[in-house]
């Protein structure tokens, strides 16, 4: 466990590096027990996957597969797994969707979000992330009121390892910017009225200016689970 003196340390010293920067230190400190997980949904995880080939980083990278994707977001990670050449692990849950119906009921995801999102996403992200001493996220402070006060790197509890948000202080503008300058690939639901993209029975479109407003909506939920905790 890191000291919360050590941790400050850190995040004072890489707070006007560039992202990179960050990234490699993280190599360099937890190899190979180190890993990305990229949704293949929001645009920051591809910047991060693009920045990890760009440098040439040996970081395992971790795709969590609920089995109720878009469409667009299994062919994304295949075309950026052909892109990058970096071997993508898939994550999915132990229960499948007929499993799942037949413990829980039909459709949990229009009953108990929380469960749904519990067992399909926060369950194997947690079984998954007990072989790492730290985790590269893309979450950014500019996303939701839930993440307005995320460090570059954080201890979690819930995983018990360092949380990594290389992006923490980035803008919606600088994501896209090193997008459009690299040309990154990103889920071309996002230029059709998506926002924020989860799976598909609890995701619609939504304005930029609330872009979480589109996920469960008609319940009090904004978060799956794997950021909060």
């Amino acid at each position: 466990m890191w000291s919360s003196e050590e941790l400050e340390r850190l995040n004072e010293h890489f707070q006007n590096q560039p992202p990179e920067a960050l990234l490699t230190w993280a190599t360099q400190t937890f190899h190979p027990r180190l890993a990305l997980t990229c949704s293949f949904s929001g645009p920051s995880g591809m910047v991060l996957l693009d920045m990890v080939a760009r440098s040439e980083l040996n970081i395992t990278v971790i795709f969590l597969d609920t089995d109720l994707l878009f469409p667009e977001t299994y062919e994304l990670a295949a075309l950026a797994e052909q892109r990058y050449g970096i071997p993508i692990q898939r994550r999915r849950p132990a229960l499948s969707l007929e499993e799942q119906d037949r413990q829980e009921g039909p459709h949990l995801y229009a009953r108990d979000p929380d469960r749904c999102c519990h067992l399909r996403k926060v369950t194997p992200l947690t079984e998954t992330l007990r072989n790492y001493d730290a985790w590269i996220s893309g979450i950014r402070r500019d996303q939701s009121n839930t993440r307005a006060t995320v460090h570059l790197l954080e201890w979690n509890t819930r995983h018990n390892l360092v949380k990594i948000n290389p992006l923490a202080f980035w803008s919606d503008r600088q994501v896209w910017t090193y997008i459009h300058t690299h040309r990154v690939p990103y889920n071309p639901l996002l230029d059709q009225g998506y926002p924020s993209i989860g799976c598909t029975p609890c995701t619609r479109p939504a304005s930029a200016s609330n872009p979480r407003a589109g996920r469960w909506v008609g319940f009090a939920k904004t978060e799956c689970g794997l950021h909060t905790g």
